[in-house]
């Protein structure tokens, strides 16, 4: 006859309230070591959507160019009349490089607007600013453009000596030579159109050289911290270090 035997006992064993401290700590640990990498990877991707975005307009300029005669616009007036008006703010910028006027003209031959809003600047106080953001159109719901052109920043007269540095009804090779002329140097030297910034992000620099009545609450700051992205007339993209915008 085949005894049987006694039941094995299993003990089950539990983490001790130290052991789940130790897993606990650990964790914490490789999130703070990971979180800071993969923010950066954050900004790095939405970095190349803003590139993007600026080529896509850099495009458009060149198939404006291309079909009037190497000629540049006039919006003046739809820069003086889309919502809140031409330079709605007395701090820095003296003029009003917003860019909606361009979203607008460019519809045809660029008609996602997405492309006028970097990821990084729709969330962003710096990208929302009023000096910043300025809506397509006078639609309440308008898409915003929230990128700078600082060749079409003045409304004056055209025969006006402060719209030397603007191109509205100029050819590219007049644009570029009273650019040189200007010998602004805020610009840089020009050489070419691969010298002349078409469009950027907004930047509000921490220095008061050039921008004495910077908004306290933008100064240093701007859509991609420590640098700014643009488009050239050339039609290339580049991501510039400023160290004059530390703050994101």
């Amino acid at each position: 006859m085949r005894m049987k035997r006694p039941p094995v006992k299993t003990h089950r064993t539990a983490f001790t309230l130290i052991e789940l401290l130790i897993v606990i700590a650990i964790i914490a640990i490789l999130a703070a070591l990971l979180l800071p990498a993969l923010a950066k990877a954050k900004q790095k991707g939405q970095q190349a959507v803003c590139l993007s975005n600026l080529k896509q307009i850099g495009l458009s300029f060149g198939i404006y160019l291309n079909d009037n005669n190497d000629h540049f616009f006039d919006e003046r007036p739809l820069k003086s009349s889309l919502p809140g008006g031409y330079h709605p703010w007395t701090a820095w910028p003296p003029s009003d490089p917003r860019a909606g006027w361009a979203a607008s003209t460019f519809q045809n031959v660029c008609p996602n607007f997405d492309v006028w809003s970097c990821p990084a600047a729709v969330n962003s106080a710096t990208g929302n600013a009023i000096e910043s953001a300025q809506l397509t159109s006078t639609l309440t719901n308008a898409p915003v453009c929230r990128y700078w052109a600082w060749r079409f920043d003045r409304i004056d007269d055209l025969t006006a000596a402060t719209m030397l540095e603007d191109f509205w009804t100029k050819s590219e090779t007049q644009a570029i030579a009273d650019l040189q002329s200007a010998n602004d140097p805020t610009v840089g030297p020009i050489y070419g159109p691969a010298d002349v910034e078409l469009a950027v992000d907004p930047y509000y620099p921490n220095t008061p050289t050039g921008a004495t009545t910077v908004d306290p609450a933008l100064k240093g700051r701007t859509i991609h911290g420590g640098g700014r992205c643009r488009v050239f007339l050339d039609g290339h993209v580049q991501y510039i270090r400023d160290i004059r915008t530390p703050l994101q």
